[in-house]
């Protein structure tokens, strides 16, 4: 990767819903970025901030697999812009459809038409339950994350 694919890379996993600067939560609701990472954003480097983007990837695609299969990236790619939202193409198409469940119109969407399904083992639950739910559990897995890398860590700073 050369410096202007990693800077593009890197750029904010930001998605508009922060409740690290707004509310004051330790893990941003929006982006799962820790507050301190919210905060020191613009002053990482490039391979820091991929670190940081690499982590969020890692787990969201741990909880998303687990409930969806997407069947189509290229039509994913399409409503996700089609509904204006950030994609960055460097990450797994798992963190495109979970930017598009966290701030898409999840209550008139046809998963078919974005190009994924829903597992078998959640298709008794709406979209809009499914999304919560997947919220929840990457919120708690990224606070296990955090509690077992970083607390330590952080609160010497």
């Amino acid at each position: 990767m050369n410096a202007n694919d990693m800077s593009a890379a890197a750029r904010t996993p930001c998605i508009g819903v922060c409740s690290t600067t707004s509310v004051g939560d330790a893990i941003c609701r929006g982006c799962k970025r820790y507050a301190f990472e919210v905060i020191r954003w613009n002053a990482y480097s490039d391979l820091e901030k991929l670190a940081v983007l690499r982590r969020i990837e890692t787990l969201t695609v741990q909880i998303m697999q687990d409930k969806f299969v997407i069947n189509s990236e290229d039509l994913l790619k399409e409503g996700v812009q089609r509904c204006r939202l950030p994609v960055n193409l460097s990450l797994s198409a798992y963190c495109w459809l979970h930017n598009l469940l966290k701030k898409g119109p999840v209550d008139s969407m046809v998963p078919d038409d974005f190009g994924f399904v829903i597992n078998a083992a959640y298709q008794q639950m709406s979209l809009a339950a499914l999304a919560e739910r997947v919220d929840d559990e990457l919120l708690v897995l990224c606070g296990a994350h955090f509690a077992r890398y970083y607390q330590q860590i952080d609160s010497l700073s």
